[in-house]
């Protein structure tokens, strides 16, 4: 049986060596490449054509959201699982909408990784434990009428996930190198949008939603 040839895009050398190591240890698959640098996956892809791509879509300057549309435009046939530490169902779904075939977390296994490749490799979509058991809390918080975090946009919710690591306006600018008056807006529209009252109440509801 041929084996599974997997490109890891990663902007970590530690993890892209540690993940290579490990599924190279598998007779089921193969790493034909690994790289930090989005240009240089869109070349590895079109070279080697691998039926799994790895991606991270926590990478800069350019983040795995768009690596996927180039690597889906120019080798279609690899079929990409979004890699992330962050467990939100609104990431893992903007990655399938992109066309990706799955969604796993960092915090995930090396059994459920191993899955993920195999289940998407035969051409079946696959989504984490993790993620799907926070969907299904949402959905019932749904059903009872409650906000939805899958109503903001990708930069709000970068913006509420500094805000519950305890960062202040003016460090998440900072961090996410935009202006802090941007930021102000968007705490605005965060809390408008879920209906919170105070950043407390935000707090407390990104934990309940599990992000």
């Amino acid at each position: 049986m041929d084996k599974i040839t997997i490109l890891l895009v990663d902007d970590h050398k530690l993890i892209r060596e540690s993940w290579s190591f490990i599924l190279n240890n598998d007779p089921r698959f193969s790493v034909i490449g690994q790289t930090s640098n989005v240009d240089e996956a869109v070349e590895i892809a079109k070279e080697f054509r691998p039926d799994i791509v790895l991606m991270d879509i926590n990478m800069s300057p350019i983040n795995g959201f768009e690596a996927t549309k180039f690597i889906r435009k120019f080798s279609p046939g690899s079929k990409i699982i979004g890699i992330s530490m962050h467990s939100m169902p609104a990431y893992a779904r903007k990655m399938l909408q992109l066309g990706a075939m799955g969604y796993v977390t960092k915090n995930s296994s090396k059994d459920e990784l191993f899955t993920a490749i195999t289940e998407v490799s035969s051409g079946k979509k696959y989504v984490c434990e993790e993620v799907k058991n926070i969907l299904v809390n949402q959905e019932l918080i749904e059903e009872g009428g409650q906000p939805d975090m899958n109503v903001l946009s990708r930069r709000e919710l970068d913006v509420v996930q500094l805000i519950k690591e305890g960062l202040s306006s003016k460090e998440i600018a900072v961090r996410l190198d935009i202006s802090l008056k941007t930021v102000e807006v968007h705490r605005y529209n965060v809390l408008k949008k879920l209906g919170l009252k105070n950043t407390a109440a935000l707090v407390n509801f990104t934990n309940a939603q599990g992000l």
